[in-house]
């Protein structure tokens, strides 16, 4: 059960992540903080961040094998990283019509997934 509550918190975290480092852009694009100064966006994804945390810290420390749970802290790193790329890529796509993806991108992805390949190879 450890690997699916470690796998949940990442993905919830990054989203609060992704919103935290990109919401803003699509909102001056709509035209709802065109006008905010950069400090206002700042606090703002600072308070998203603290969300980010708040899945972050417990996902580590339920999913590391140093607390009893089943990864080491590079597979840890590298599945969060993995998750990251999709959460962004799912964004991006749906929140930014003008990004598309390329063959590189696919590329890139699938370099993801032999790094997750590797880091749990025994």
């Amino acid at each position: 059960m450890k690997p699916l509550i470690t796998i949940v918190l990442l993905i919830i975290s990054n989203i609060f992540m992704t919103f935290a480092w990109y919401g803003h852009l699509k909102l001056e694009e709509m035209k709802v903080i065109s006008n905010w100064p950069l400090y206002g966006i700042i606090l703002i994804s600072w308070l998203l961040a603290l969300f980010e945390y708040s899945f972050q810290i417990p996902a580590n420390k339920i999913g590391y094998i140093g607390n009893g749970g089943p990864f080491t802290l590079m597979q840890l790193k590298i599945i969060q990283e993995v998750i990251t790329l999709i959460v962004f890529t799912l964004f991006t796509v749906i929140f930014f019509k003008g990004e598309s993806l390329q063959w590189n991108h696919f590329a890139a992805f699938g370099c993801l997934i032999g790094a997750v390949y590797f880091v749990f190879l025994k």
